[in-house]
């Protein structure tokens, strides 16, 4: 700990006065730090943490709420402290203008410049001028060596399928890339910010499919939003990712509803 107090000292200019982990933050170490001069930051220390800072910085160009980053080294980020008092069900409609926001910064193509990680789950983000192609390659067949042949043999099928299940060039939509509930902060009724993002550019209806693992969205929401047609049938296809992550970090209970998107899906 004083390690972490005298590098926060060091970035920030000031004493750092008290501390105290931050719960919820299931692959990095999470901080709030409370400094002499009065300042209240969080500090987050993890492998990439530069790389989130990068991520943080994108997303604030776009000016959809987000902390402002105060310093950044290799894995240590400290960021402003925003407030949080509720979840996502009393703010869609300002998630939706957030997300305009965000989806509304291009990409010269479909990935990021960096690749990344949630833990010891590798996130390659190289980049595709085919979107059907980044998807069946990136975040589907490079889950196969690491589940069972069975799930294997089904996830691949469906890879072989994705040119003729998703659209090849949607608009390259700058993505937070792992938008549920607990990574959006709420006071008020109006988003504050959106945090722990995993960006690249790609097709919008991720971010909305990710949104479902753990919420159900509001019709006002999901109006709002206007996504293309057909956007309802592509849902499964494109949360069956952070499902396989889920699976492959935190064990076999993932695993039925990763079979409910692939039957869905007819796979």
């Amino acid at each position: 700990m004083s390690d972490l107090h005298q590098r926060a000292e060091l970035l920030l200019g000031s004493p750092v006065r008290s501390s105290r982990r931050i719960s919820g933050a299931d692959l990095s170490m999470v901080w709030a730090l409370d400094l002499a001069d009065g300042r209240s930051v969080i500090a987050k220390q993890g492998k990439g943490a530069y790389i989130e800072a990068e991520m943080l910085r994108a997303i604030a160009a776009t000016r959809a709420p987000v902390p402002a980053v105060l310093a950044a080294e290799d894995e240590l980020v400290l960021m402003e402290r925003l407030e949080s008092t509720s979840g996502p069900s009393v703010a869609w409609e300002s998630l939706a203008e957030a997300l305009a926001l965000l989806h509304g910064a291009p990409g010269p193509g479909y990935g990021w410049n960096r690749d990344y990680a949630f833990g010891p789950v590798a996130i390659g983000n190289h980049w595709n001028a085919d979107w059907a192609a980044f998807w069946a390659d990136n975040r589907l067949r490079c889950h196969l060596p690491h589940v069972d042949f069975n799930l294997a043999r089904r996830l691949g099928a469906l890879a072989d399928r994705c040119g003729e299940l998703l659209p090849r060039d949607p608009p390259p939509a700058l993505l937070h890339g792992d938008l549920w509930g607990g990574n959006i902060l709420v006071a008020g009724g109006r988003v504050t910010g959106l945090i722990d993002p995993a960006c690249y550019h790609g097709d919008r209806e991720v971010d909305a499919a990710m949104l479902t693992l753990f919420d159900l969205l509001s019709p006002a929401f999901v109006e709002r939003l206007a996504l293309p047609q057909g956007w309802q049938r592509r849902q499964p296809l494109y949360r069956l990712w952070p499902l396989l992550v889920h699976l492959r970090l935190f064990g076999a209970a993932y695993r039925g509803r990763i079979e409910a998107d692939l039957y869905t899906l007819g796979f």
